[in-house]
């Protein structure tokens, strides 16, 4: 069931009115219930590794707490981690290995039989088996207590706005929220709603519709040369961040609908001044994980600047590997790593353990944007061949700036009312983006007269049924990782 169908509309109408009838000692089990059925539309066998995780932490979360030698508490915590990240492991790797040995049975270089098994990444396994380790760890670590009730946490690990595609939520936050009382909301419903709208208009009107467009060139690489890979890689760039934070707005007005508050998972990453901001504004809820359950156990940086590098590197590494074992999303990894360690050195954010001021120039924007486009070519490319094509025919031609021109109109084969819709879509994208960096636009908008706000509403909505492409729902991209 994805948030961009019909029967999510229908799903979400429903769990909605029924929510407000069911007495607040019951709503947990509610959600509960909910969260499966939502998880079970998509594939039924999900649900035995939602619930083997689910039950899995919250046994040994109980048998660490009570624990009585450092030894013990270290056996469970790794008796919840180690399954879990052997079976994300399992899924990660299996289907990649077998493709890459069936090419080379259909090279001839192996004298066996095509092997047939299909091996599907469960939907939304990386996100709960995440919060569910940082849920053991935060136990393990003294931070939180072990939750006494199954149900409470069973929700925490399936609460269905978040199960697919985040944001990785943190048990001190969200359990306390499942557990009180929390009478119906007029302004937690409305900014909810407005919320997802706005999470949609990114996704139907901006993500779905340059998709088309980039994958045209990326899935055809070889046939292209010059300026079409700098523009469509320039629209991966808006694409992935309008169809990732889509989802988050989604799922984070979803569950306001019900109360519940999830942390924001996006902060207008793309004016950041440096590839450091970028991270702390983008995918916070992973990007925060790996600081606090990878970067800061290998020491962070409070160890020797060599070391404090090869942590950087280390955590870049294994954040492009949970994208995929692919090799291209391990490069995009090491590259952000090495981008992190070169700001490291030259522009260091403390000497001697004391903050240094640091001013911001307005050409640090610009060239921290191209180098993050630069890492999306890893990031999108089928393969490392296609991205190194790419990236050795960027400026093919470029010294006839006309044909370099004409020849990047042609491949992209884009209609002039396409062009203006996504140049008009883009404008109001950034627009926001802008507004965000003082003050949440929603509720600066709520603000207003009534004759000012709704025409803006009715807009929206207007826009998102008219413009969004019609048929099928397309998946969310981080639906794969």
């Amino acid at each position: 069931m994805l948030f961009n169908s019909l029967s999510f509309g229908i799903f979400i109408t429903a769990v909605f009115l029924l929510y407000c009838l069911v007495p607040h000692r019951y709503r947990w089990c509610f959600l509960l219930i909910a969260s499966y059925v939502f998880y079970m539309n998509l594939h039924a066998g999900y649900c035995i590794l939602l619930l083997t995780a689910t039950i899995l932490t919250y046994v040994l979360a109980l048998r660490l707490e009570k624990a009585s030698t450092t030894g013990a508490k270290k056996l469970c915590l790794l008796g919840g981690i180690l399954p879990l990240l052997l079976i994300l492991l399992f899924y990660k790797t299996a289907a990649p290995l077998i493709d890459r040995l069936n090419l080379l049975i259909d090279a001839g270089r192996l004298h066996l039989q095509p092997i047939t098994l299909k091996i599907l990444l469960p939907a939304g396994i990386s996100f709960y088996f995440f919060q569910s380790m940082g849920y053991l760890i935060d136990v393990y670590r003294g931070r939180i207590r072990a939750e006494r009730h199954f149900g409470y946490y069973a929700l925490f690990v399936s609460f269905f706005p978040q199960l697919l595609a985040g944001p990785i939520g943190r048990a001190d936050s969200l359990l306390p929220q499942y557990k009180k009382e929390r009478p119906f909301a007029y302004e937690d419903v409305t900014y909810g709603l407005k919320l997802m709208t706005w999470g949609y208009f990114k996704k139907l009107v901006i993500a779905d519709v340059l998709a088309g467009i980039v994958d045209a060139v990326y899935n055809n690489a070889q046939i292209y040369v010059g300026l079409v890979f700098i523009v469509v890689t320039l629209l991966f760039a808006i694409e992935i961040y309008c169809d990732f934070s889509g989802y988050s707005d989604i799922a984070i007005g979803c569950a306001r609908l019900f109360g519940i508050r999830l942390m924001t998972n996006f902060k207008s990453p793309y004016f950041s001044f440096s590839i450091r901001e970028f991270w702390s504004r983008w995918h916070i809820s992973l990007s925060t994980w790996f600081r606090d359950y990878v970067y800061i156990p290998l020491g962070g940086n409070r160890v020797p600047k060599w070391r404090h590098c090869l942590n950087l590197l280390i955590t870049f590494l294994v954040s492009g590997f949970w994208h995929g074992s692919s090799l291209t999303y391990i490069v995009w990894g090491g590259l952000h790593g090495l981008l992190q360690i070169a700001e490291t050195l030259l522009f260091p954010w403390k000497r001697d353990g004391v903050e240094v001021s640091r001013r911001r120039h307005w050409w640090q924007l610009p060239v921290t944007f191209l180098l993050l486009c630069f890492t999306w070519i890893f990031f999108r490319a089928n393969s490392i061949q296609d991205a190194l094509w790419i990236i050795s025919r960027l400026f093919w031609d470029a010294s006839r700036p006309l044909n370099y021109l004409q020849t990047c109109i042609q491949c992209l084969g884009v209609s002039a009312s396409t062009a203006l819709g996504i140049g008009l879509s883009v404008a109001v994208l950034t627009a926001y983006d802008l507004t965000a960096l003082k003050t949440d636009p929603i509720e600066a908008l709520s603000r207003r007269k009534f004759f000012v706000r709704w025409p803006v509403y009715i807009c929206f909505l207007v826009v998102i049924a008219l413009f969004a492409p019609k048929g099928i729902a397309t998946e969310f991209i981080y639906f794969q990782f």
